[in-house]
């Protein structure tokens, strides 16, 4: 079908959604074509677009299709305990959340469904905790209010590898529906659904308390700010602080779950836009740190007061500073396992990865996506070979202990506060504890630059770019000897002229470049955001030789792109 016929399909369904049906009446010719140019598609990293009528967006039928499609794969498995279902705060997350429900009832499973909004950690906890067969997560995360977005977890409370999320996609294409219509349920039916117990929320406070190194740690004279961005952390923060007995001031105007995100500028953490009105707490109540949650709660931002200025870090280096600080006064307890492993990306910074290694703490990499990381961690506690002691991503996302299987913005917040205290007991800021390890590690400045590349050809624009760039191999880069070159996509290798097999990660769009003075630079379209993005990790002597490189780097890109 043409986008017309598609358009007219829709307009003139008779069971068409009311809200849905005025959108549709509304639209203009541009509109038409965004809408439905193409079907929106469940990936590897499930679903996440904007709301709205269509087939390239995200409504009712779109989720109701995609749950059918798990709904048949865990019967066809013979799998019987059931899914949890949790949700954020966006525009339909709660219709999506009830849904998805019926339509798993309808085909005879059962749910357990939380009564009001909750995290994505929290989710991945509650599918362990009640040992059901798979979790959905409703959540566009860190997206703007016009996005929301649909997760689907396995049985370890991991958001599916790409080998098990293949015949979830299969079981979708196959159904034959184009409608899916909601489903009338039986009596017995209707009994399938039952509500999440409190117990459960008790239970994930009292484990994120573990993740404390030293809880004995006095409170007094420190001080924090705390926004959760309108998001789904508010309550599950709260609860931790005042249990620990941290002087907290939150962002009252953005501490409510609103859709609309009214009071924050952008709920991104990587966005320094998203720290504007807790950046005016902080300076009135002279607080020592400022914390943020994106709004699904998975993602945590951090701002630093030093020198009587508030800095914003990156997620490479709160992640530097918290592997040092776990690390060592674990190894100072003596509990820092001999077989310690620690997971980080390909994108993530180099920095993290020398300061494991320092402390005899093994390093592997996984390609973006905490899914792999959960992965990795299952792999390990199968075969017994390794301990997980942490996890991170450069997108500001980490994981302390593994009673989660995503990152955890919950347990990342209690353990920065204690962090953040330990350090101003020594007389002593975040800033100056990373400011010591770029002094014993050498000077890392890690960014991004990304190209947004939205509508009917943004997609082929970036596919056009990743080829254009695979085709076209580099030997130097802004003068930068290239050293190493990685293809996750051909899977290849190629260092001293010489060509081998890259192995032990899933085929992936990434390209990344090894350059002589120990800096490296990736490129890959993003799976979940219509953006381009250029990784950069540079390495120097000081602060002023990675700043002058990384202008020459992004000069480079730009001329690159042109």
């Amino acid at each position: 079908m043409n986008i017309e016929e598609k358009y007219l399909l829709w307009l003139n369904h008779p069971n068409m959604d009311q809200d849905l049906k005025e959108e549709l009446v509304s639209m203009d010719e541009k509109q038409k074509e965004d809408a439905f140019y193409v079907d929106a598609q469940f990936g590897t990293a499930g679903m996440r677009n904007i709301l709205g009528a269509g087939t390239n967006r995200l409504n009712v039928y779109t989720i109701r299709k995609a749950t059918m499609g798990l709904a048949i794969v865990l019967n066809k498995l013979n799998k019987s305990n059931g899914v949890a279902i949790a949700y954020d705060n966006r525009y339909k997350s709660v219709e999506f959340a009830q849904q998805s429900a019926k339509i798993l009832a309808s085909y005879g499973i059962k749910s357990y469904v939380y009564d009001s909004l909750r995290t994505t950690p929290q989710l991945s906890y509650t599918v362990r905790h009640l040992h059901c067969d798979a979790g959905i997560m409703i959540t566009a995360s860190h997206n703007g209010k016009e996005y929301n977005g649909y997760k689907i977890y396995d049985e370890n409370g991991c958001q599916l590898i790409p080998e098990k999320v293949g015949e979830v996609i299969d079981a979708i294409n196959n159904i034959k529906q184009y409608f899916v219509e909601e489903p009338k349920l039986t009596l017995q039916q209707e009994k399938l659904i039952n509500t999440v117990d409190k117990s459960v929320d008790e239970d994930y406070i009292n484990e994120v308390l573990t993740v404390q190194l030293n809880p004995q740690l006095s409170k007094d004279n420190f001080k924090l700010v705390y926004t959760p961005q309108h998001g789904t952390s508010y309550k599950a923060i709260k609860a931790l602080f005042d249990k620990v007995g941290y002087d907290v001031v939150y962002v009252k105007e953005q501490c409510n779950p609103d859709p609309a995100f009214s009071n924050t500028l952008c709920p991104n953490p990587e966005d320094p836009r998203a720290y504007v009105l807790a950046l005016e707490y902080a300076k009135q109540c002279d607080a020592d740190i400022v914390l943020t949650t994106d709004p699904d709660g998975d993602r945590l931002g951090l701002a630093v007061k030093h020198d009587g200025q508030y800095v914003l870090l990156s997620g490479n280096q709160t992640g530097a500073i918290i592997i040092d600080y776990v690390f060592s006064q674990n190894k100072l307890k003596g509990t820092l396992p001999e077989n310690a492993v620690m997971f980080n990306t390909v994108v993530t910074s180099d920095l993290g990865e020398r300061i494991a290694q320092n402390y005899g703490v093994s390093v592997e990499k996984t390609l973006t996506g905490f899914k792999y990381i959960g992965d990795k961690i299952e792999q390990h506690n199968i075969k017994k070979d390794k301990t997980f002691v942490f996890g991170y991503e450069e997108s500001y996302g980490y994981l302390i202990k593994d009673f989660v299987r995503d990152k955890d913005g919950n347990q990342s917040c209690l353990l920065i506060a204690e962090c953040a205290n330990y350090y101003k007991k020594k007389s002593m800021t975040m800033i100056d504890a990373l400011n010591q390890l770029y002094q014993k590690y050498g000077t890392y400045r890690e960014s991004q630059k990304s190209l947004t590349l939205t509508g009917a050809d943004g997609k082929e624009k970036m596919q056009k770019m990743i080829e254009s760039f695979r085709n076209n191999i580099l030997s130097e880069f802004a003068g930068e000897k290239v050293v190493k070159y990685q293809d996750f996509g051909l899977r290849i290798t190629i260092e001293n002229g010489e060509k081998k097999e890259l192995t032990g990660f899933d085929k992936s769009d990434v390209l990344k470049y090894f350059l002589a003075d120990g800096s490296w630079i990736a490129i890959r379209p993003s799976g979940t955001e219509p953006k381009f993005k250029f990784y950069f990790c540079i390495k120097g002597d000081s602060q002023n030789d990675v700043l002058a490189k990384e202008k020459k780097y992004y000069q480079f890109v730009d001329e690159l792109v042109k």
